[in-house]
C-alpha cells in the first residue's frame, strides 16, 4: 500500500479530501471509492502501480479529437470509482474487484518511452476513474512529462479543486464526462453532482485541453433544451471546446433501449448552435469529421484517415481551412 494524499485525522476514523464525497473512513475500512483505507489511522491507496488494463490506442478512441489528431497513446487503467453511474461500460473494473497486474511509475514511463516509434505520444490514465489513482498518476505524469512525453486525463471530473490543480501542471489534455446538465441526474443515476464537475471543467480548461463527453440516454438527459443549456455553458468557457456525444447502449443497471440516432442527431445539431466542433462518436460516419466552424469545409476525414488542414509541416502550427482561411483550433501536429 502507498500512503494517500489529501486526507485528514477524525480521531481513529481519517477523512478523505481529494474528491468532493468526503468519506469519513473508520478504521480497516475503506471509502466510497473502495480504493483508499484506513489503516491505523492513516490513509492509504490500494490500487497503487496495479493496473486492470494496458493498450495502444487511437488518441481519438479517448475521446479527443483535436490533440494530436491520428496519433497514438498508451493507456493505462485501474480500478475503483468515486460514482456508481448504473450505466457504466467499465463496471467490472468500477464496481467489482478485477485481477490486476503491476506496472510501476518509472516501468510505465519508460514502456511510453519505447512505444514512441509507434506513434505514441504519452500516456492516458483512463478505462476506469483516474481521480482516485491520484497518488500513482501524479507519480507517473512527473516521469512522464520530463520524458517529453504528453499526460491525458479521461474522468468524470469529480474531484477537488487542491489536488486538481497540484496534478495541472503535468496534465497536457483531459476528455471530462459531463453525465448530464442536471445535478437530479448526478444524484439519482450516478451518486455524484453536477456543480463539482462544471468547476472541474472550469478549472482544467485554464491550464489544459479540454474535450467534453456526453453520454446521451433515452428520457432522461436527452431533451433538447437541456442539450442547449450544456452547449451554452460550454460555450461561455470557450466556443471552442470539442463536445463528443454518445450513444446509449443497455449496460449494467440499466436496461432502457439503445439511444435512437434521431435524438442523437437532434443533439449533434442543437449544440452546434453554440459550439464550433460537435460529434457523435460511436455511430460511424460523417459526425465523426471535424469541420471548419466558418465555412462548413471538411478539414479532417476520419472515416478515411485524411487531413485537408493547411498547416506547416515543420511543426504543426498555422492550421487553417484550405477554403476560407479560417483558423482551426488544434493542439499539436496532425497526423493523418
Amino acid at each position: 500500500m502507498h500512503e494517500a494524499l489529501y486526507y485528514e485525522p477524525q480521531g481513529q476514523a481519517v477523512m478523505c479530501r481529494l474528491c468532493p464525497k468526503g468519506c469519513t473512513i473508520a478504521e480497516g475500512r475503506t471509502g466510497f471509492c473502495r480504493a483508499r483505507t484506513n489503516t491505523g489511522g492513516k490513509l492509504y491507496s490500494l490500487n497503487y502501480a496495479q493496473t486492470t488494463a494496458q493498450a495502444l490506442d487511437p488518441i481519438e478512441k479517448k475521446p479527443l479529437y483535436h490533440f494530436y489528431p491520428g496519433s497514438t497513446i498508451l493507456s493505462l487503467g485501474t480500478w475503483g470509482c468515486n460514482f456508481a453511474c448504473k450505466f457504466c461500460q467499465n463496471w467490472h473494473i468500477a464496481q467489482e474487484q478485477p485481477q490486476t497486474g503491476s506496472l510501476e511509475p518509472q516501468e510505465a514511463a519508460n514502456l511510453a518511452t519505447q512505444l514512441t516509434g509507434r506513434g505514441n505520444i504519452g500516456i492516458a490514465y483512463t478505462y476506469s476513474e483516474p481521480s482516485v489513482w491520484y497518488e500513482y498518476i501524479l507519480d507517473t505524469a512527473r516521469l512522464v512529462q520530463a520524458a517529453g512525453l504528453k499526460n491525458v486525463l479521461v474522468s468524470n471530473g469529480f474531484i477537488n479543486e487542491q489536488p486538481l490543480a497540484e496534478l495541472l501542471p503535468f496534465i497536457d489534455a483531459m476528455n471530462i464526462d459531463i453525465k448530464a446538465y442536471s445535478d437530479n441526474f448526478y444524484q439519482k443515476v450516478c451518486a455524484g453532482q453536477l456543480e463539482q464537475v462544471k468547476r472541474t471543467v472550469e478549472q482544467a480548461a485554464k491550464h489544459c485541453h479540454v474535450e467534453i463527453t456526453t453520454l446521451v440516454v433515452p428520457g432522461l438527459n436527452d431533451s433538447e433544451r437541456e442539450l442547449l443549456a450544456l452547449a451554452e455553458w460550454l460555450a461561455n468557457i470557450n466556443a471552442d471546446i470539442p463536445l463528443h456525444f454518445s450513444r446509449y447502449f443497455p449496460n449494467y443497471k440499466m436496461d432502457e433501449p439503445p439511444t435512437p440516432v434521431s435524438t442523437l442527431t437532434m443533439a449533434y445539431n442543437t449544440a452546434r448552435k453554440y459550439l464550433h466542433y460537435v460529434y457523435i462518436g460511436n455511430i460511424g460516419g460523417e459526425f465523426n469529421n471535424t469541420y471548419c466552424p466558418e465555412c462548413g469545409y471538411k478539414v479532417i476525414d476520419r472515416l478515411n484517415g485524411y487531413s485537408y488542414l493547411a498547416e506547416d509541416a515543420e511543426n504543426g502550427s498555422g492550421k487553417n481551412c484550405p477554403q476560407c482561411g479560417r483558423s482551426i483550433y488544434i493542439i499539436g501536429k496532425v497526423n493523418f
